[in-house]
């Protein structure tokens, strides 16, 4: 495929999954039972992984930290908002919350994902999911994950969101030791760049 072909292909890919996770919310609303239907039309997209080419979607220069966030879909209202991310290895965040859904599939690359309840002590791990080909996670607006990318290759990964990240100006990260809220940074939430689909 040459690029434009490319290119072509993921815009249509795109514009279809968004359309099939529009119609799963408009029709089961926000569980887990619809996320993990979410989940499977992201995953079926992010196994078209040659739409998503690392040539075209890199992640920061080798040894830098912190990510490339790719904008590939957002609605005029800032729902449905679809990114990739590209992460090197040896990234985490603090554990946070996103106050929408959320759901995180993997084209390339493994992220560990630790999922915490908070305790009267704290945050306690509840759940560990290792985000890679063929295994998502999905998040309720008030789950509380933190993320780390633990593997030896630079992950590219889809993230939906229910709405946009820059527009989540209520989120709240969490010290694990205490369970103390404070707010997350919104700003570094903006895209690096937008992608058209």
């Amino acid at each position: 495929m040459n690029d434009t072909t490319i290119l072509a292909a993921r815009a249509a890919a795109v514009a279809a999954t968004v359309e099939r996770v529009r119609g799963i919310e408009a029709r089961l609303g926000v569980t887990r039972e619809s996320l993990a239907a979410i989940m499977a039309e992201l995953e079926a997209l992010a196994a078209e992984a040659h739409l998503f080419p690392s040539t075209e979607f890199p992640p920061p220069p080798e040894g830098e930290k912190g990510s490339r966030r790719y904008l590939l879909h957002e609605d005029p209202d800032g729902r449905f908002a679809l990114y990739l991310n590209a992460l090197n290895p040896g990234n985490e965040t603090k554990p946070h919350d996103h106050t929408t859904w959320a759901v995180v599939v993997a084209v390339e690359g493994e992220e560990l994902n630790k999922v915490y309840a908070r305790t009267e002590r704290g945050l306690e791990v509840v759940r560990e999911v290792v985000v890679r080909p063929g295994t998502g996670i999905a998040l309720m607006p008030e789950d509380i994950h933190s993320i780390h990318t633990t593997g030896t290759v630079p992950t590219r990964h889809l993230h939906m969101y229910g709405l946009a990240l820059e527009r989540l100006d209520q989120r709240m990260a969490y010290d694990p030791a205490t369970g103390q809220a404070t707010p997350y940074n919104a700003t570094f939430m903006r895209p690096t760049v937008n992608r058209p689909a």
